[in-house]
């Protein structure tokens, strides 16, 4: 099975575009909107949703003007043309409005993991990273870890947070996972990995010699997952 997001740009089955899946493998290819992975975590039956993530909104879902334009228009646009203004999302506030509608609609299923991508922006356990470093900041104070205190805030400070109010943790369940970008601008990527029974938040970036490397940025065990 083979999944294809709006971000490629030769995905469509036409021969004649500039790389096409039909040229590739020399017939027509499904694609894919999404796909359910089935597992069993703690004896209870699991579901885990992974979709490109535009879904949820107003302006993307439900509208047909908008899925004509972006497949019948948008797309043949940019794959003709060869162009690529789909450039990583430089917005860091705290929640962003897609990312909490993908929360609150992951958080009201039960045992269902939703991992999606389309914001540019990692999220793991439900937090973007910049709520994560307040939630790590948060246990260094309470552990008077004055360093670590330090070096998170130092993290904070960098992402040039307007304004420097920690969010409201309380309640949130680990339902919702993003993958962040696979377009920054010195060709890191990121992504959500399961294996070994782990799910991990992890990057790829150019090391020594521009040979690429793997870095774990968050990482935790599936059966310590809070989903209800």
């Amino acid at each position: 099975m083979k999944i294809f997001g709006n971000h490629d740009l030769y995905w469509a089955n036409d021969p004649l575009a500039p790389v096409s899946l039909q040229s590739i493998y020399h017939q027509q290819v499904k694609i894919y909107e999404g796909a359910i992975l089935k597992t069993t975590v703690n004896g209870s039956p699991w579901e885990i949703y992974m979709t490109h993530g535009h879904q949820g909104d107003l302006q993307s879902d439900g509208n047909w003007f908008s899925k004509w334009f972006v497949s019948d228009i948008w797309g043949p646009f940019q794959a003709y043309l060869r162009i690529n203004p789909n450039t990583p999302a430089n917005n860091n506030q705290l929640k962003t409005d897609h990312n909490q509608i993908m929360y609150e609609w992951s958080s009201k299923r039960k045992n269902l993991l939703l991992i999606t991508g389309h914001t540019h922006q990692p999220v793991f356990r439900s937090l973007t990273q910049l709520e994560a470093l307040y939630e790590k900041l948060g246990i260094a104070k309470n552990d008077n870890d004055t360093k670590q205190e330090a070096a998170l805030q130092a993290k904070i400070d960098a992402l040039h947070l307007k304004s420097n109010r920690p969010p409201d943790f309380k309640g949130y369940l680990d339902t919702y996972f993003n993958s962040g970008c696979c377009c920054f601008d010195d060709g890191d990527i990121t992504g959500i990995e399961i294996a070994d029974s782990c799910i991990r938040l992890i990057k790829w970036e150019y090391g020594a010699g521009k040979i690429s490397e793997r870095l774990v940025l968050e990482e935790c065990r599936l059966e310590e997952l809070k989903l209800n």
